[in-house]
């Protein structure tokens, strides 16, 4: 048995409270999830510890998430860290892959066995392997390394194998008497580097922030350039020499607010390296590509080329032919499609909100408005928050969170008919798949920072409500209702899902201003899904 540590976080039970601020004339509809948390030393399941919503219709055997069949091949991103302790490993592995600063912190900093399998319940499609750097005259943690990769090279599966490598190292201030590399490290890179031959590796130097301060102290007139410059001089260019010719990449990052690009730079570059190394010799997604993508939670770009690259594979190709939609049940239909979309965004979402009844019904009733098959809800002018001053501070009360449709609803509509007897069919299953996308989109935005927190029905419905508000909405519905799907020679359909997919909503303004108006406890809000007894929004 492979030794394997989990990171673990507790899990509360969340129990949602009445709230005496609910507008008359509304219900709530309560999600019954059996939580199993399964965590096991030999477990060879693609989703670990990951709640099952006893609520998700199954799928056939001739009808199948495209998902499913990558991760089979490829459950996790495996990717190596060495560093030493200090250099800010647990910072960049959080903010990488948005796990809890505890979980990022269990990492047992100068007692790191290479070979142990880290992972993370609140992120499971990444497990990582740390090793402690190179002390100066160590020898011994050389050997482990170069043991360890080599192994893992000559895995005969590419889910056994090594994606990808993070060599990190602390920018040295020279004035300072800093050293960019101890003896140890010279070595491995001179002598045993070799190994990482045909391996992503990305060498990342740390606390670039503290080297832009530098170059402000030295009155520099152009700090970030100059820095740039030492960074070639100083760190770059020697690693590079004791390398020889292993291919390497190099970025610097920085846990400073105001340099949360470079994150974003090192995620980028990762995935297109591990893109390159494993690509297919046929036009379809690597498996290692798509769940590098899913685990990282840092660049939504990432996650709608993901969903256009699985997509487009099969569902997202056959709206209008029927290829594989004949004969299947539009829920059937769509559960395949939903489970593609919302595996490639990998949300922290213990208690499947996303994939339950009552969300997929609010995405069929959105795509049934397309053509007025359910009928739009009128909105209200939003309701203010009343604050009420207290001798300890104002007191927020904050209004529910009033959803457009009657949660699962759609769902019940269409559940009987086959695909080919609901009318204007490709319509719907358009607008289903690009609202999804906007509003994970949306939702990728307001968690940003703090996806290591559980999602909450607060979250998503705010999400929800947000796009289904928003003028973009209309336009993206009134642009599918005037495609013309008939042109000799193209998928059409699959053309404009693309294209309106690309669309990010987060930079519409109407949108961003509503995402600045959502006040943060409303996020946190975990109250049941709430609409009126109609369907319509209550005032």
């Amino acid at each position: 048995m492979r030794p394997r540590r989990i990171l673990t976080q507790h899990l509360q039970d969340v129990v949602p409270a009445q709230d005496s601020s609910t507008p008359p004339n509304t219900y709530s509809v309560r999600s019954k999830l059996d939580v199993t948390v399964g965590l096991s030393p030999d477990s060879t399941s693609v989703d670990v510890a990951a709640a099952q919503d006893n609520s998700t219709p199954p799928t056939t055997d001739s009808l199948r998430p495209t998902t499913e069949a990558l991760l089979s091949q490829c459950p996790r991103f495996r990717i190596l860290v060495i560093g030493q302790s200090g250099v800010g490993k647990s910072t960049l592995i959080q903010r990488a892959f948005g796990i809890g600063k505890a979980s990022a912190e269990n990492l047992s900093p100068g007692n790191a066995n290479i070979k142990e399998e880290l992972i993370s319940p609140q992120n499971d499609r990444f497990v990582l392997h740390d090793s402690s750097g190179f002390e100066p005259a160590d020898h011994t943690n050389c050997d482990a390394v170069q043991s360890f990769v080599a192994d893992r090279k000559n895995r005969e599966h590419v889910k056994d194998q090594l994606h990808a490598v993070w060599l990190c190292f602390r920018i040295p201030i020279k004035s300072h008497g800093d050293r960019l590399l101890e003896e140890g490290a010279e070595t491995f890179l001179k002598k045993d580097s070799s190994v990482l031959q045909n391996i992503p590796t990305m060498v990342v130097f740390t606390k670039y922030d503290k080297l832009l301060t530098y170059m402000a102290m030295e009155r520099e007139v152009n700090p970030e350039a100059a820095a740039e410059q030492y960074l070639r001089k100083h760190c770059i260019d020697p690693i590079a020499e004791f390398a020889g010719g292993i291919d390497l990449s190099y970025v610097a990052v920085s846990s400073n607010p105001g340099l949360e690009q470079r994150y974003k730079q090192l995620i980028e570059l990762t995935h297109q390296k591990v893109t390159e190394t494993f690509r297919l010799p046929t036009d379809t997604p690597s498996p290692v590509s798509v769940v590098t993508l899913m685990a990282q939670r840092i660049l939504p770009d990432l996650k709608i080329m993901g969903s256009i690259d699985v997509g487009k594979q099969r569902c997202w190709k056959t709206l209008t032919s029927n290829a594989d939609f004949e004969n299947h049940t539009i829920t059937e239909c769509l559960t395949v499609i939903h489970t593609d979309v919302i595996r490639v965004w990998n949300f922290n979402d213990p208690f499947q909100y996303l994939s339950s009844d009552e969300f997929r019904g609010l995405m069929a009733s959105l795509a049934g408005t397309i053509d007025g098959s359910t009928p739009a809800s009128p909105r209200p002018a939003h309701v203010d928050t009343t604050s009420i001053t207290y001798k300890t501070g104002p007191l927020v009360l904050l209004a529910p969170l009033i959803l457009p449709f009657e949660a699962g609803l759609g769902l019940e509509q269409w559940a009987h008919q086959t695909y080919q007897q609901l009318p204007n069919v490709h319509l719907k299953f358009m607008a289903y798949i690009v609202d999804l996308v906007h509003i994970l989109e949306i939702l990728f935005t307001l968690t940003a920072n703090s996806n290591e927190k559980k999602l909450t029905r607060g979250a998503v419905s705010s999400a929800f409500n947000a796009y289904y508000d928003s003028e973009m909405r209309r336009n993206v519905h009134r642009q599918i209702n005037s495609l013309d799907y008939r042109i000799q020679g193209r998928d059409t359909i699959l053309d404009k899902i693309i294209s309106l997919v690309k669309t990010s909503p987060t930079k519409d303004s109407d949108i961003s201003r509503a995402l600045r108006n959502i006040p943060s406890e409303s996020l946190a809000k975990d109250d049941d899904w709430l609409t009126n007894a109609n369907g319509q929004t209550a005032c």
